[in-house]
Formats: C-alpha cells, structure tokens, sequence
C-alpha cells in the first residue's frame, strides 16, 4: 500500500487547493509513476489504457512548469501543446486541465474541427498558455499562419496508437518538426505497435518508460458476456437489456455510422430515448448528445469506435457491443468506458454468427475465453466471471439463469457486477 500523496511530489499550491477541492486525494500508479520525472525535466513513454488516470499524470506537471515561467506567451503561440486523436479526446482533456488548474487564471485553447475557426484563431492571436488539439485542424491554422509552435516547450501526444490508425502520422511528424528543439516531451499509447514505437524514438529524448497496464487486458471488475445470436434477433435482445433491472446508463457500440443511426432510431421507436455519436455527426451535434448523456437527459448513447477511447463518463454501468469491431483492439477500449475509477460495470457482446471470426480475435487479445464452446460457466485469466452461450442463434444455455436473476433483481436490487 503506498503512501504517495500529491503533496510529495512538490506541485505548486494552486494545483494542489484545485485537486483538493475535486475530491483527488491518492494519485493512480501512473501519476505516482511519472509525475516526479517529469517535474524533473525528463521525458516519458507511457503505455496505459484510458481511465488510468493519465490525463493528471501529463496535466499536472505540465501545469506546474508553466506557473513558474514568467509573463505571459507571446502572440499566436502557446507554451504547451497537447495532440489528441478525436474532438471528444480533446474536450474532456481541456475540461481536465481547467479543473487541475483551478483559479491560476491560466489559458487553454481548443483546435478541432468541425466548428468555426473564428474563435480559436481569436484566442490564438493573444497568446495561450496550453492548445488543445487534433492534428488535422492544428495543421490548417498552421498552413495558414495563425498559429506558431516555435515556442512550444511541453508537448504530449496523446493516445498515440489510435492517432496512427485514424491515418494523422504524417500530419504529427510535420507538427513534431515545427516545434521547439528544446522542449519537454510525453507520449502515451495503450498499445505500443512498431510505428508508435518509431514515432516515439524519433520524438523523445532519452524517455522514461512507465506501464502501468500491460497490453490488450480488460479491467478486473468488469463482467464480460457473449451471447451469439442472429443478426435480426438483436434488435428485440438490445430492448429487452436495455429494460433490465441495474441497466442505469449505457452505451451501445455499432461497427458503422449508419449502423449506429439505425440503432439509434430503432431504439427510439422501440419506446427507449437514445443519443448518437458518429463522425459524420458535426462537432455540435456530438458535444450536445455527449451532455445529454453525461447530464442524464438520456440514459442511453449510441456511438462508432470514435468514443472507444474519447469520453469518460461516470457511471456507465454498461456497455453493449451491437457489433463486434473490425479491430480486436477497440473491444478492449470499448468495454473500458465502464468500471472506471474502481467502480463496476458490465459489458455484453450480441455476436452474430459471421462474426466469430473477429469474437476469436479479441478473446486471442485478451487471453480470455469469453464464449465456452460448450455452454458451460469459465473463468477468465483475472478471475472476472463469464457466461458462456451456445445453442442454436438466439438462445443461450444461460437463459434461465438470467430470467431467475432478472427476478431476484427486482425484487431486491441492482444487477450485479463481479469483481
């Protein structure tokens, strides 16, 4: 048990009174792990998947440096750079830095698309303390020479795996070279592929390595189940999920913006409200479904894999993939939107049977098997319970059981998650 508190590691009082007053009292392995070095100057390689804190680990001594310089940035530059892959990404890491740095009465500035320019290039020209971005708006307002990044001193890219895959790596090797030649450099990933491993040789300077999860692993406190199951019998197996007892907010993931929006729509026309979040939804549609959510407007949100690893909302009790991914990864990201912070949570997987091939993929991930191929109860790897189903597509060889809990659930509670 450690006794590492924020108080060790010498934060400037400002950061210390604002963690204080949102309820931070003991910092997670990777903030413990990190933050010390990079007061120190040293740079950082990362491996950690969301909700490990990371954003803390990054933010707080990037905002400790930059209350002990003196006076103000310069016009259109900014002292900090923080590259995100998604909009979502990058909203909820200003929403984080703006709380850590609670009355400092330092600057922040959001770079993304699908909004007007206007505002960021205003802000920009007085000069900001911390920018931000995703790679393809930052590299428009550079081209236009609305933004210097010169005098950049702390950069961090974040989720740098899914920053690749989305196709930016030529965009943050161009942003790599504008920048300052002395700075302060971090890099995380919740997986560390041999592009993101190049980019990281290339962009750090002698980097501390710090994993704190090891690759591909589910958090223990997630239950995980699988039901296969024809494709058109999910549409009333989604309803009747969504109508269980302890099912209190959710996310359900479709392999396709279209997918999604017929999701969605079929919910809502089954008597169950639901907001959708897709890429081709504008940057305002996506943040007010994202509120409605978070605010608990509606209970339910139905989202592409551009969320995989963008948002954190507390109390998602469960999550729901409609489809399996393409890519195995982003299950392990999908399910992480729940059971976050030590609480539990659940995820359900509804497989049709073309889609064995990709549920094979991720239990290879995972070291996990998550369907027994025999109907029978297994235990995975970290000792989470899981439910295996078999039978013809539809049925499972824990419908019983299930119905028996349903019953228990409404009379004495809220479904369980084992730990």
């Amino acid at each position: 048990m450690t006794n590492t508190t924020f108080q060790s590691f010498g934060l400037d009082p400002v950061l210390l009174k604002a963690l204080e007053k949102s309820g931070f009292d003991t910092p997670t392995p990777i903030q413990e792990q990190s933050i010390t070095a990079q007061i120190e100057g040293r740079d950082i390689l990362g491996v950690a998947q969301t909700g490990t804190g990371k954003t803390a680990a990054f933010g707080l001594p990037i905002l400790h440096h930059i209350l002990q310089m003196q006076g103000r940035p310069s016009r259109g530059t900014c002292r900090a750079l923080i590259l995100a892959p998604t909009r979502e990404l990058a909203v909820q890491i200003e929403a984080n830095f703006r709380e850590f740095m609670g009355g400092a009465g330092l600057t922040t500035c959001l770079v993304l698309g699908g909004v007007s320019k206007a505002g960021q290039i205003r802000k920009i020209s007085r000069g900001v303390d911390v920018v931000i971005a995703t790679p393809g708006r930052l590299e428009d307002l550079m081209q236009e020479k609305q933004i210097r990044l010169d005098e950049v001193r702390f950069v961090v890219l974040d989720e740098a795996d899914r920053m690749l895959d989305m196709g930016f790596v030529e965009p943050v090797r161009r942003i790599i070279r504008a920048l300052h030649p002395r700075r302060q450099s971090a890099l995380f990933s919740a997986t560390m592929p041999e592009e993101v491993r190049g980019l990281a040789e290339s962009f750090l300077n002698n980097p501390l390595r710090v994993e704190v999860t090891p690759q591909a692993t589910t958090v223990e406190k997630i239950t995980q189940s699988v039901e296969v199951i024809d494709g058109p019998l999910k549409r009333p197996r989604l309803v009747e999920l969504l109508n269980t007892d302890g099912v209190d907010r959710a996310i359900i993931f479709a392999r396709t913006k279209r997918g999604a929006d017929k999701v969605a729509k079929n919910l809502v026309t089954d008597g169950i409200e639901a907001e959708v979040i897709h890429g081709n939804k504008s940057q305002n549609a996506r943040q007010r479904a994202l509120n409605q959510f978070r605010q608990g407007y509606v209970r339910v949100l139905v989202a592409t894999d551009i969320v995989a690893r963008g948002i954190d909302v507390p109390g998602i009790t469960h999550v729901i993939n409609f489809d399996l991914p393409d890519e195995a990864e982003n299950y392990v990201h999908r399910i992480g939107r729940t059971g976050r912070n030590g609480a539990e949570g659940a995820a359900i997987t509804l497989c049709a049977p073309d889609e064995m091939k990709k549920l094979r993929a991720v239990e290879k991930l995972t070291r996990q098997s998550l369907v027994e191929r025999d109907g029978s109860e297994s235990r995975g790897s970290k000792g989470a319970k899981k439910r295996g189903y078999q039978g013809k597509p539809g049925t499972s060889a824990g419908s019983n059981k299930r119905r028996r809990n349903r019953n228990r659930n409404k009379s004495g509670g809220q479904m369980q998650a084992a730990a």
